[in-house]
């Protein structure tokens, strides 16, 4: 059966950040992620997990200034004593939430990029990503990397599936695993059931949306039942994050959740 994870900073956003938990845990949701945790003290963070039952499944790394339009500093050269410190951070919330992978989002490449501005990304990439995989695999942790459409993101450095396997195999570290969005992936690629069955040895994990407009899963051009089943046979043990946009309310919309196994 398909472990279905909330995401929290999109869904149940009618209630306070903290007391999202406990509306996930009564939709029958077992596990949660969302973007940062970073406002609030690891214990707030870990009191809000226990009561409410849940596994902390993901979160990303400190993504430098997010407000001025930053989406990652993991490919920026010059940013790499900040990517460093970012990676302690992260990891020191990751223990204390118990939770076994992080995000480390790639960040902007310049809109007038040459080549050689794209290779001094791609080094600073690699070399940034074995220092993150090194660190967490002192603490039994993964590093996940997620191509991330350029719609919605402009400019996003890691957008394309093949980019992100070639990036896995240049870092060389077990522990650094593909982060699989279907919804990014339709967005720039389609051909999803190929690129999970391509890429599945690889994956660490999975997150859904509707396409084109980031709502339920249920509603748009792909079909869901379809590729989780393929997850199944596939033989996938990982966590599913729901990171969309409800079209309404959160509750209202989790009929296709309840039809995958989500019990309240």
């Amino acid at each position: 059966m398909i472990r279905l994870a909330a995401n929290l900073s999109m869904l149940f956003t009618e209630h306070d950040f903290l007391d999202r938990f406990g509306a996930a845990e009564e939709a029958g949701f077992r596990g949660v992620e969302y973007l940062f945790p970073y406002a609030y003290a690891p214990e707030a963070l870990r009191g809000a997990l226990d009561e409410a039952g849940l596994e902390q499944v993901l979160f990303n790394l400190p993504p430098g200034d997010w407000e001025a339009g930053e989406r990652g500093i993991a490919c920026l050269p010059g940013r790499e004593a900040e990517f460093r410190d970012s990676v302690v951070e992260a990891l020191r919330y990751a223990e204390a939430l118990d939770c076994p992978r992080v995000h480390a989002m790639a960040g902007l490449l310049p809109p007038d990029a040459d080549a050689q501005t794209q290779a001094a990304h791609q080094a600073t990439y690699v070399a940034n990503l074995r220092f993150a995989a090194r660190e967490a695999a002192k603490c039994h942790r993964e590093v996940l990397i997620e191509p991330i459409n350029t719609r919605d993101m402009p400019g996003y450095y890691l957008s394309r599936q093949g980019q992100a396997m070639a990036t896995l195999e240049a870092v060389g570290a077990d522990n650094l695993r593909l982060q699989l969005d279907f919804y990014h992936c339709q967005v720039m690629e389609g051909d999803l059931t190929r690129h999970l069955e391509r890429q599945f040895e690889r994956i660490g994990h999975v997150q859904v949306a509707g396409v084109p407009h980031r709502h339920e899963p249920d509603v748009g051009e792909v079909h869901y039942p379809a590729l989780f089943a393929r997850l199944e046979a596939l033989g996938y043990n990982g966590w599913v994050g729901c990171e969309y946009r409800p079209a309404g309310g959160t509750h209202e919309g989790l009929g296709w959740g309840r039809e995958q196994g989500l019990r309240p």
